[in-house]
């Protein structure tokens, strides 16, 4: 299997399995889509880390194999190829992409499906679609756009240019660097202490803040109201208001 699930103690790693680059061909993609949704319904899954590996987080698409399409072929395939990357957005749980090594196109894209990204301190990332006489097509445009402002998603659209950790982070692309070895590691780490957390909280959080963007304010706000009110109908909530009351705030433990 090139995608795969492995669950310990609440956090699933989808792991990316394709060497030597961890090319996304349309197996792959059909694969990371299924993976994603399984991720999506397990309640053992809490948290997710999308990892490639300690050498590769994925080079983008297998280009050999889109070289011998046409444009009938891509139009049908289109949505697919979006469809497998929407699929990990939308994993209504934390998700964190742990970045070793190139994360170019494809790559980049999935990694941009993530709630938050850690990297290597010898990570590359880009969309180099444009030298390909090509633009992201697997969201790119999109999510790149709304992560790190459009001129400077325009910025690396538009040249193909790779950056290295340390300007990545500083465009906002990634939210951490440490050295190759810990990716993993500080990956699980955060997704760990936010399996331990309150799972319809940090569901309702998401999808307050993932579908806001797509709103105005008011729309926004109104979504937010909802999520909020409806949250005084959980268990995780009486866990967390009796605790800080008995015990000060940090201290719940709440259930799986």
């Amino acid at each position: 299997m090139t995608v795969t699930l492995e669950v310990d103690e609440g956090v699933g790693t989808i792991r990316l399995d394709r060497p030597p680059m961890n090319a996304m061909d349309a197996a792959v993609q059909d694969l990371l889509k299924a993976v994603a949704e399984e991720a999506a319904r397990r309640p053992d899954v809490r948290a997710v880390v999308v990892w490639g590996g300690e050498k590769v987080f994925a080079a983008g698409a297998d280009i050999k194999e889109m070289q011998g399409m046409s444009y009938e072929d891509m139009a049908d395939r289109g949505a697919a190829l979006q469809g497998a990357f929407t699929a990990v957005a939308r994993i209504p749980k934390p998700v964190v992409a742990a970045v070793n090594g190139y994360a170019l196109g494809g790559g980049c894209e999935l990694a941009l499906c993530a709630d938050i990204r850690i990297a290597a301190e010898n990570a590359k990332l880009g969309q180099p679609e444009i030298l390909l006489g090509l633009i992201p097509g697997a969201g790119g445009t999109q999510r790149l756009a709304r992560l790190i402002g459009p001129s400077r998603a325009k910025d690396l659209i538009f040249t193909g240019r790779m950056v290295a950790a340390q300007e990545a982070l500083s465009l906002g692309l990634v939210d951490r660097v440490v050295p190759a070895e810990e990716v993993y590691g500080a990956a699980r780490e955060w997704a760990a202490r936010l399996a331990r957390g309150p799972a319809y909280a940090l569901r309702a959080a998401k999808e307050s803040v993932d579908k806001g963007l797509d709103a105005d304010l008011d729309t926004g706000l109104a979504l937010e109201r909802q999520l909020f009110a409806g949250l005084f109908a959980t268990r995780d909530r009486e866990i967390g208001m009796r605790s800080f009351v008995e015990e000060g705030p940090g201290k719940a433990q709440f259930t799986p």
